[in-house]
């Protein structure tokens, strides 16, 4: 069983980095084509049909980019389709969301001092909720709200506050922000094999029959590929919060996530303004600074149960297995002298101000529920605790590596 848990751990390890890789590449050529066609230019002599054209530099050689607004008079004998990089990214990003918050589902996604939920109803409403945004906002798109892109912007804005809120009230603090994000890529890779793909390919069928092409079906894709570029920073940030306790490790975490959406438009406006006119506002700088600052201020808030709650709680039976275990209170007293000074509601160590991570590891509930945790990072490996904090021996290790295959082979 403990073999298992090391070899799940690599499982999410190289998923992830999949994930990673394949998020790069979509971005990036996200990026690339919204930065391209704010930079096109009039040209004369560009054939017919031509909308603009645009020349760079890069790698040692010149590149002439010219772009058809609806399409060339002819199909291209070779036609490259940005497609893969989004497919991927998604069914990546799904794959790691169940493997780290539906298997580890006791420690990573509920968070019982919220939610009464068992394991089963939390990965229902954590699969199931991610295609409301989808659907909504489809909806929204279709029914005329596209003619006004601001306001389908500002109503996006209020679903993903809602949404913010609403994971906020059931999930742990960093489970609530992944799935924000996962929530709102889910809209983007929808937009992409929904909307834009399909819309390319009525437009290569119409030029392979010989037909001119009907240009609503370009305008529409463009749409849903500029409100996936709004939307691209706030996902990085989300998907990487959980790296950051201040972000997730507060009461307010719902609105700082929903904060975050607001400077990502406020940055992506920059650039997108700069590459059309050469010059972007700087007041989206202002702007953005102010709400990051809110945003600090909002995350020196705590929301974690105090030292009283925690031992006064209830087990759930997740963290009962551990607690009864076999070598706990020796696992227990290795934790507390040589992990707890960091990791505590109040840490004491040098100048932390929270936990790392998050984790808290003071009570016996906080001990039993981050288990694999102790194992993977103190136990089988010398990763935690930083070697220039503390000298912690072989037999504690030992000790932690006892206590987490006893509770597992019970």
């Amino acid at each position: 069983m403990y073999d298992l848990a090391i070899l799940w751990d690599w499982i999410a390890f190289s998923v992830r980095w999949l994930h990673v890789i394949t998020a790069m590449a979509w971005i990036g050529a996200s990026f690339f084509f919204i930065a391209l066609d704010l930079g096109l230019k009039q040209a004369p002599n560009m054939p017919e049909g031509a909308f603009g054209e645009e020349w760079q530099v890069h790698g040692g050689g010149f590149y002439h980019i010219q772009k058809y607004l609806v399409a060339p008079e002819n199909m291209p004998e070779h036609l490259i389709w940005h497609k893969w990089q989004s497919y991927i990214t998604w069914v990546s990003g799904a794959a790691l969301l169940m493997i780290v918050y539906w298997v580890g589902g006791e420690l990573f996604l509920l968070d019982p001092t919220k939610a009464d939920l068992s394991l089963f109803q939390g990965i229902v409403i954590s699969g199931g909720s991610l295609t409301i945004g989808w659907l909504l906002y489809d909806q929204m798109c279709k029914r005329g709200l596209k003619e006004y892109p601001t306001l389908l912007m500002v109503l996006l804005f209020a679903l993903l506050v809602v949404m913010s809120w609403g994971y906020n009230q059931i999930f742990t603090g960093r489970a609530a922000l992944l799935h924000l994000g996962a929530f709102t890529a889910t809209i983007m890779t929808a937009n992409v094999f929904f909307i834009i793909m399909p819309n390319q390919r009525i437009v290569v069928a119409d030029l392979q029959a010989g037909r001119k092409p009907d240009p609503k079906y370009g305008k529409i894709a463009k749409l849903r590929s500029t409100h996936n570029n709004y939307l691209t920073l706030p996902v990085v940030f989300l998907m990487l919060a959980n790296h950051y306790p201040l972000a997730f490790g507060t009461q307010y975490a719902w609105v700082i996530a929903s904060l975050i959406f607001l400077t990502g438009v406020t940055i992506r406006h920059y650039f997108n303004t700069m590459h059309a006119t050469g010059k972007g506002p700087s007041w989206t700088w202002g702007v953005t600074v102010i709400l990051m600052v809110i945003i600090a201020w909002l995350s020196t808030i705590p929301a974690m149960d105090t030292y009283e709650e925690s031992e006064a709680r209830t087990l759930t039976p997740f963290e009962q297995k551990f607690a009864s275990a076999d070598g706990f209170d020796l696992a227990m007293d290795t934790v507390i002298g040589n992990c707890s000074m960091c990791h505590a509601r109040e840490p004491v160590w040098g100048n932390i101000q929270w936990p790392p991570k998050g984790v808290v590891l003071e009570t016996p509930a906080d001990i039993a529920r981050h288990a694999k945790q102790i194992y993977l990072h103190a136990g089988v490996s010398n990763a935690m605790p930083p070697p220039n904090a503390i000298q912690m021996d072989q037999e504690a290790r030992a000790a932690l590596v006892a206590w987490f295959r006893a509770a597992n082979a019970s």
